[in-house]
């Protein structure tokens, strides 16, 4: 049996940090404790196995969006055996695990919140490629009719010796040119309704997250004001 003692520094206290290392290394079946230090860093002892100290070493480096850990120094040392479990040391006036919980809340609702403008992202950019391909179809078109003006201004020259087959030939280009200015228009139209759909699908999704953030900061208020704090 050893100990791990370690000082973390960064974005570590008031973030719900403690608590995740309470549940890690409850979950390795280690003993110790966690404090918060006045000089804005954290203050970890740990004592277990080996094996399991150094999978501890490296699960306290967390990063997400609110904790930010930028440096741990740490020390190993023989176990003094006075710890009966992992627990945190709370001074006069801190929050207690209700407060704790409302943190690892508010860290879930972030969380949340961008994997929602990610998949808005996603949206944007599979509008874009679609408004692309309806752009190349365009170009596409207004090449053929300014190869439909060259041809018929060729063949006007020629009208005098064969105008009834020339023209029938142009009309028909003309009919199949506007057959794709009809597909092109459906196609857009398309377009349209699968954008409305998705701003649909867009503003629920923003309703749903903006309904449960409320409900969720309610309660952390309520938590809050249940202590005292605010």
């Amino acid at each position: 049996m050893n100990r791990f003692t370690a000082y973390v520094s960064g974005n570590v206290q008031k973030v719900g940090y403690r608590k995740r290392i309470i549940d890690i290394a409850r979950a390795f079946g280690l003993k110790g404790m966690i404090e918060n230090l006045d000089d804005g860093r954290v203050k970890i002892i740990a004592e277990g196995e080996d094996e399991k100290l150094k999978w501890f070493e490296h699960a306290i480096e967390i990063k997400n969006t609110l904790i930010q850990v930028s440096n741990v120094e740490k020390a190993y040392n023989p176990a003094g055996g006075e710890f009966s479990k992992f627990g945190k040391l709370v001074d006069e006036g801190e929050t207690d695990s209700r407060l704790d919980k409302g943190i690892e809340v508010m860290n879930s609702m972030l969380v949340a919140i961008k994997q929602v403008n990610t998949t808005l992202v996603d949206i944007n950019s599979n509008l874009g490629g679609k408004m692309d391909n309806l752009s190349g179809k365009m170009d596409n078109l207004s090449g053929k009719m300014d190869e439909v003006n060259e041809n018929l201004g060729g063949k006007i020259n020629q009208m005098d010796k064969n105008l009834g087959g020339k023209m029938d030939r142009m009309l028909q280009k003309q009919d199949e040119v506007l057959l794709e200015v009809k597909d092109i228009a459906q196609n857009g139209n398309e377009l349209l309704v699968e954008v409305k759909d998705m701003n649909r699908k867009i503003d629920k999704v923003r309703d749903n997250e903006i309904i449960e953030m409320k409900n969720d900061i309610a309660e952390v208020k309520a938590a809050l004001r249940a202590k005292g704090i605010i």
